[in-house]
């Protein structure tokens, strides 16, 4: 759940011009809003509105970040929050399978009110934050592929439908194109997408389930490109994207046109028939920016995607880090009582 380690690759002359073009293209209206650089500026302007985008805060992995979501709906001003967001540790594989403390919290939260989406990362490793190397990356992938792991994952689908929770979202394998997490696919992307096809296999065969898997690199190229890991249309019902704000230095309109950035990234789902979703995304290497903020509300209500979850705790959070109140005041703005002057 880190942010995505970004790294600088050349880029090729086709894909600057095609950047371009998305940019001048998808950013109708979002460059004017950014021609004043909020982050040197001395006030905040009104925020953008965010009707209709299904939106959460991830508060914290436990139980204890479903009885926080209570306090940021508070801080917005009543504003509701109708996503939930949590994680299963990738440790070892019992605790990739849930547990009752887990569910249970989460699961009462979506009965309360109609409407409500429960999103979950899912680990397709165990020691997920280990440091594996590549060759235990690559033998675990290899085994995945051919089903070694299936009876975790089928332990983990009836224990979400059990829970009320089998029409969840899962983010599965989530960065899968950087270096952090043991569930990479650099190591063999042939591997990787046979075992993410294996895993979805697996889960959609468990009796009473809806689940949607949603495929999420983090954005920009990281350690490969992203797109090289996408395992099919079949086993992906929404294209999302980790999106935090950096390199330092970086604008959001630069964010938009990089290689394998957040236009590709629209441009990609569009062309594959997907939605767009955000798990993650807040602020990072630039400190309190509400240009970036301001950018991202806006590329939401443009793009309307199946939901977005700010990152909420420091450096990355608005409710729970105080380091950031421009950027705050946005986000409340967008989400739920009007900005205070």
């Amino acid at each position: 759940m880190s942010p995505p380690r970004h790294r600088s690759r050349p880029r090729a002359a086709l894909w600057v011009l095609l950047a371009a073009v998305a940019a001048l293209v998808l950013l109708p209206g979002i460059v004017g809003r950014l021609a004043t650089d909020e982050r040197h500026a001395g006030t905040a302007t009104e925020p953008p509105p965010l009707p209709g985008v299904p939106s959460g805060f991830f508060t914290g992995s436990d139980a204890e970040g479903v009885r926080r979501i209570a306090g940021a709906q508070a801080w917005l001003g009543g504003g509701e929050l109708s996503v939930g967001h949590t994680y299963l540790p990738g440790d070892r594989w019992t605790n990739i399978e849930g547990h009752p403390e887990l569910f249970a919290p989460w699961a009462r939260w979506k009965a309360e009110r109609p409407g409500r989406l429960f999103v979950l990362n899912v680990p397709m490793m165990d020691r997920n934050e280990a440091g594996l190397s590549d060759a235990e990356v690559r033998d675990g992938l290899r085994r995945g592929a051919g089903g070694a792991f299936d009876a975790h994952f089928e332990a983990l689908g009836e224990g979400l439908v059990e829970h009320g929770l089998g029409d969840a979202v899962l983010v599965l394998g989530w960065e899968m194109n950087g270096t952090t997490y043991g569930h990479r696919c650099g190591p063999d992307p042939a591997a990787w997408k046979a075992y993410w096809r294996q895993v979805v296999g697996v889960l959609r065969g468990v009796e009473g389930q809806r689940f949607r898997f949603d495929f999420t690199p983090s954005r920009g190229r990281d350690a490969v490109p992203w797109p090289e890991c996408y395992p099919g249309d079949d086993v992906v019902d929404i294209i999302g994207m980790d999106a935090y704000d950096q390199p330092e230095g970086a604008s959001f309109e630069e964010q938009v046109s990089e290689e394998y950035g957040l236009a590709h990234h629209v441009a990609f789902a569009k062309g594959h028939g997907k939605p767009v979703s955000y798990p993650e995304w807040g602020l990072f290497r630039n400190g309190d920016n509400p240009a970036y903020v301001r950018g991202m509300l806006d590329w939401f209500a443009l793009h309307r995607p199946v939901y977005q979850t700010v990152t909420d705790y420091c450096p990355h959070g608005v409710w729970g880090c105080a380091a950031n109140p421009r950027s705050a005041e946005v986000v409340r703005g967008a989400l739920g009582a009007p900005a205070r002057s």
